[in-house]
């Protein structure tokens, strides 16, 4: 997962606090600063005196060769190591990346920043933004919290749909008003995944709740952020949970409150070409999937032959996270 450091350095009050209303991750000041920080807001702060000690835990390394490298990779086993060059350049970062080792990127402005989220297709995990043009720091981290990791979709034509009994269906609250197209994807199979819609639609019957997913029940997969999957009942307050669009973008959000509730149930079993894919879902006309335009199809009025979307992939799961092993979940 994509983090951010904002260093502060000199102090400076305005660049801390829109470091934190931005929502960055951490912020390294001089020594003596940690508890300024602080009583502005909770949050991670790097320093000879910090969280997270810099010279201990936390270094800086100056690049000047490629024999620097090696070192580097060795170093950043056991420490966080910010990378220093003489001149901002992505190929120290190309080298590192290459070879494995996990290193922050100092940067200076949102170009920087998104290319070095991108070298190599992969990029680095974790930048740390120093300078003092607040306005710049809001867009970096404006852009990082809106731009997440693409997911690919698929459509899956509805085979058939039934009725299964009353079960234990989750509904997740989350902190993010939701729009049209966007939702959860949710599933039977950790690698078949149904993009379920948001609740907010205007309907006669309900208030429309933008905040929330009817998601399934409590032994469904969820995708979360850093691609990984997690059952819905293991979710609680503060989480973060993967927000999806039609279009396949993601955003995080955060998880304000679970319900769980006895309600009945029905099966929902779609193919993408000779692959077959089921979820379960809440027998209630407010609980929709996504068409490929966006739309939302209620789970009652679906027949065979409609069309939805789902993100299917190759390979399974263990604990969450993807691994290239034969599994097969029915």
């Amino acid at each position: 997962m994509r983090k951010i450091w904002v260093r502060v350095d000199p102090w400076n009050k305005k660049m801390v606090t829109t470091a934190l209303e931005g929502g960055a991750d951490g912020i390294l000041v001089p020594q003596g600063f940690s508890e300024k920080v602080k009583a502005l807001g909770r949050i991670q702060t790097i320093s000879e005196d910090g969280d997270l000690k810099l010279g201990e835990d936390v270094v800086f390394y100056s690049i000047k060769s490629g024999e620097d490298e090696d070192k580097i990779v060795k170093l950043s086993q056991d420490k966080r190591v910010i990378l220093q060059c003489s001149d901002w350049t992505i190929i120290p970062l190309e080298n590192l990346i290459a070879k494995g080792a996990e290193v922050i990127a100092q940067v200076r402005n949102l170009e920087e920043a998104q290319t070095a989220f991108s070298i190599l297709e992969k990029g680095v995990e974790h930048i740390l933004f120093h300078s003092n043009d607040a306005v710049e720091l809001k867009k970096v981290l404006s852009w990082l919290h809106s731009e997440g990791d693409k997911i690919s979709l698929q459509a899956a034509e509805i085979v058939e749909i039934s009725p299964v009994g009353m079960g234990d269906r989750v509904c997740v609250d989350s902190c993010t008003s939701m729009t049209m197209g966007q939702g959860m994807l949710v599933g039977n199979s950790s690698t078949a995944l149904f993009l379920v819609h948001s609740e907010s639609i205007i309907n006669p019957y309900v208030t429309p709740r933008p905040f929330r997913v009817n998601a399934g029940p409590v032994h469904a997969y969820t995708r979360v952020p850093g691609g990984k999957t997690r059952y819905l009942s293991e979710l609680s307050a503060g989480d973060q949970v993967l927000i999806v669009d039609f279009k396949g973008n993601t955003t995080t959000g955060i998880v304000g409150r679970l319900k769980i509730e006895k309600r009945p149930l029905m099966l929902v079993k779609a193919v993408i070409g000779d692959k077959q894919i089921s979820s379960i879902v809440q027998n209630a006309e407010t609980i929709r999937l996504t068409d490929p335009q966006g739309k939302a199809l209620s789970v009652v009025s679906l027949a065979p032959g409609d069309k939805v979307l789902a993100a299917v992939e190759e390979g399974g799961r263990h604990f969450g996270l993807k691994i290239e092993e034969s599994i097969t979940e029915k």
